[in-house]
């Protein structure tokens, strides 16, 4: 029987939840938050529905916990939000602007009566003017949301209608932070930063905004012009940014109308050559990514957990086991999640949300055993619908996430699952950043453009040995520990290996750890990601709990690993002359 776990930020919960300001990057003073209580109904089909006789919890999907739903609805049905909400004396300035960090997958919104637009897409963030809808007074906001999972067209993750194993609890409706914002007449549009080692570029995206740039340096304040939406920062005496040394550049952009507050680091990726092998190189130096897969899903909030806090809780627990590195597995995180990664100081690979149909035979076992091999994928997945959802996707992750300097890969296709023409996925995303790591094919199906040779180990021997590009083991682990009491499904368990013990699992992390990934580092291994942060529903192979309130190895013993795999990297990377390559 399957068990309700809340984490200790679940038990806590009260009053609105997420009031933290849910755009860390863009900051305004004009917001008001909408989550908490919103009235909520479901109907067969499109009509609004006579009476909602529930409540919902936002911004917490009803398939959860934390929602006050607890059910998944049938594939088709309609879900509605409701809520009133009176404008605070002095709030509205030129317009109202309505945002919603996600919700899955096809979203209208109506304000007044008045319909004020639609979305469609499970994992980007929407924002609809309501401005000529606002009446004086009480408005009324109600949003539709549609999501049927019979259609794989559409990036959908790791969801499936029947969970179980390595595929998880569907997730449909709102699932991040619903606010209002007040903008002037003339609003700065937006904010592109593209930065290196030495300068940072800003783009308001609008050609006529004229102002001024203040940064706040370790030298002291720093003013730039702004002119046609477009001004330069180049800081004396460039403080870098590492997981060492995690330095923001805090900025405001001020123009005749609007004030907008921000932050950038200065960090820069290449690719070198070091020791005889191909490396991942920060700030000029080779750099081993010591990392766990993180999937992002919570006990008892499934894509949303209790509160933004967790995200921190859950990095600084994977730094104090030695960690640098989170490869985000399969799911975008709302922005909070990228900003303590900038502000902590921990290494994020991001991967682009799967679509398309899966087959397990077809792509995890074969390939897994070693019996099937591809020279193309030109052929893969040919819909050229699904193939355009996929490109809007991965431009929208890119657009919505490219100013973070935490992220420093994009994964493109993962084990095969919706890949298609990757060497044709990679030239696009390429012109998209042309800044960071590109995994294109991380696993299996090798054979197109790609900065990384990324590989998955959980059976069989391990033959790794780098080649003519930097050698990442991107998954490999799952060693597992079921902890009673903190087990979603007691009846059944899915992982790669079994502990019995917390003594006995350390001793196979150090196995795994010291026989297998340590001789790889030889061998030119610049990056391995263990599997995985935390349990997942049947998957115990967490290193901790579900629930998060257990951590299952010894802290002492998991950061003396780590320091040996930063030495043996060291050493591996002498006897020749470094030398550097953008990343290509």
């Amino acid at each position: 029987m399957l068990q309700t776990l809340l984490t200790p930020a679940g038990e806590r919960l009260s009053g609105t939840p997420w009031p933290d300001y849910p755009r860390p990057q863009f900051r305004r003073a004009g917001w008001m938050n909408l989550n908490g209580l919103w009235e909520f109904a479901v109907t067969d089909g499109g009509n609004p529905p006579s009476e909602f006789p529930r409540e919902i919890l936002v911004p917490f999907c009803p398939e959860c916990t934390l929602s006050g739903i607890g059910a998944h609805y049938g594939e088709g049905q309609t879900l509605w939000y409701r809520r009133r909400f009176t404008l605070p004396e002095g709030f509205a300035k030129d317009r109202v602007v309505l945002h919603i960090g996600a919700a899955d997958q096809l979203l209208g919104a109506w304000c007044s009566g008045t319909p004020v637009g639609r979305h469609l897409g499970g994992y980007e963030s929407m924002t609809f003017d309501l401005t000529d809808a606002l009446r004086p007074g009480e408005n009324e906001l109600v949003l539709r949301v549609r999501d049927d999972l019979r259609s794989t067209v559409l990036p959908y993750g790791k969801q499936v209608l029947q969970r179980g194993g390595m595929w998880y609890t569907p997730v449909s409706g709102i699932w991040q932070t619903v606010w209002l914002e007040s903008l002037p007449a003339h609003a700065i549009p937006g904010l592109t930063i593209r930065a290196d080692d030495r300068v940072a570029l800003l783009d308001t995206g609008d050609s006529t905004q004229e102002g001024t740039v203040t940064v706040q340096t370790p030298q002291g304040p720093l003013t730039v012009p702004l002119r046609t939406g477009r001004a330069a920062i180049r800081p004396e005496a460039p403080r870098l940014w590492s997981p060492a040394d995690p330095y923001l550049y805090e900025f405001a952009i001020d123009t005749p109308t609007d004030h907008v507050e921000s932050y950038f680091a200065l960090r820069k990726l290449t690719i070198g050559q070091a020791g005889g092998h191909p490396r991942l190189c920060l700030n000029g130096e080779p750099v081993f990514f010591h990392g766990v897969l993180d999937q992002g899903y919570y006990s008892d909030g499934l894509f949303t957990p209790a509160d933004p806090a967790c995200y921190e809780q859950d990095i600084r627990t994977m730094q104090n086991l030695g960690f640098n590195t989170l490869r985000k597995h399969i799911k975008v995180e709302p922005e909070i999640f990228y900003w303590l990664c900038d502000k902590l100081g921990m290494f994020v690979f991001q991967d682009m949300v799967n679509n398309g149909d899966y087959a397990y035979w077809r792509d995890t076992v074969w390939p897994t055993l070693g019996l099937q091999r591809r020279r193309s994928d030109a052929r893969m997945h040919p819909d050229q619908k699904t193939r355009q959802a996929f490109y809007d996707g991965m431009a929208a992750t890119v657009a919505q996430l490219g100013n973070h300097p935490c992220i420093v890969c994009w994964t493109i296709f993962n084990e095969g699952w919706g890949q298609f023409a990757s060497s044709a996925a990679y030239a696009r995303l390429r012109q998209l950043d042309d800044s960071r790591f590109i995994d294109t094919t991380s696993g299996w199906f090798r054979g197109g453009d790609t900065d990384v040779d990324s590989r998955h180990i959980y059976y069989g021997p391990w033959r790794l040995r780098a080649k003519d590009k930097p050698l990442v083991l991107s998954e490999f682990g799952g060693c597992c520990l079921a902890v009673e009491g903190h087990r979603f499904n007691p009846d059944k368990s899915y992982g790669y290996s079994t502990s019995r013990s917390p003594a006995e699992l350390q001793q196979a992390l150090n196995r795994l750890y010291t026989k297998k990934v340590l001789p790889a580092v030889a061998k030119g291994l610049c990056g391995a990601i263990y599997t995985q942060l935390s349990d997942v529903e049947d998957e115990v192979n967490g290193l901790v709990t579900y629930d998060r309130r257990v951590v299952k190895p010894d802290p002492g013993a998991m950061r003396a690993l780590a320091g040996q795999l930063h030495q043996a990297f060291a050493a591996s990377c002498t006897g020749k002359e470094l030398t550097h390559a953008h990343p290509q």
